[in-house]
């Protein structure tokens, strides 16, 4: 018998169903893109004025991944846990420094998007000009649907919506994108050499609100699929991934 070369054992590959595939796809990292709807942007307080600014991104480690169908605990330390629902564009070629008019031929595909939010946190620490770690890099925080391969497409509409207990809270269109699908990935591209698997949440609509345990969400994302996630109790044990 081989002995390990690791003190314990390395953490599983993270990695989402292909629809209309048996293989897998193997998750890589996760970029998140923040106020990239001008609606949403009003509602946080941050407006945006895309002839100045410019899109900024922040991250979560793939331990933070879950499948849709999921049932996570509602996390720790947080009264106010927000859901977000995200188009999720897939990275299936490298690249870096990717002009925007060139960015389709890095996708492999999309899927649905949750960005789950210790929103209280979030405010806090952004009110006291520090990162945002502990609101957004929370365990079972990144929810994904399977991928649909859609090699080379860049996305341009399509209605998003996503509803709690069956009450519509978000609803919109990826139209309504401030930074579309290719001009992210371009500006992304200068200053990570993308990689295969690479996830890139693009941003959320307007109606972002509280979940509480025992909700069920609900969303889809028109030409790319459904997405749902059940919240548990805050004892609850994690479902093993």
């Amino acid at each position: 018998m081989t002995q390990s070369p690791y003190l314990w054992s390395p953490p599983p590959v993270r990695s989402l169903a292909i629809r209309g595939a048996d293989a897998r796809a193997p998750v890589n990292r996760l970029f998140f893109v923040g106020r990239n709807y001008h609606a949403h942007a009003a509602e946080m307080g941050r407006p945006v004025d895309r002839s100045v600014d410019r899109p900024f991104y922040f991250t979560k480690s793939p331990q933070s991944l879950v499948e849709s169908g999921a049932r996570v605990p509602y996390p720790p330390e947080t009264a106010n846990y927000h859901h977000e629902m995200e188009l999720v564009v897939v990275i299936g070629a490298r690249g870096f420094r990717v002009a925007a008019a060139e960015a389709s031929r890095l996708i492999y595909g999309y899927a649905c998007g949750l960005d789950m939010t210790r929103r209280d946190l979030q405010f806090a620490l952004r009110d006291k000009g520090r990162p945002w770690d502990l609101a957004k890099d929370v365990e079972g925080s990144a929810i994904v649907s399977e991928i649909i391969p859609v090699q080379a497409v860049a996305l341009e509409r399509g209605a998003i919506e996503l509803s709690v207990n069956g009450e519509i809270r978000q609803r919109s269109d990826l139209d309504k994108l401030i930074w579309n699908v290719r001009e992210l990935i371009a500006d992304l591209s200068l200053f990570y050499h993308l990689q295969p698997g690479d996830l890139v949440f693009t941003g959320t609509p307007e109606g972002v609100g509280p979940v509480k345990p025992g909700d069920v969400l609900e969303g889809r994302i028109e030409g790319v699929g459904t997405i749902s996630l059940s919240i548990a109790p805050a004892d609850a044990a994690p479902e093993a991934q």
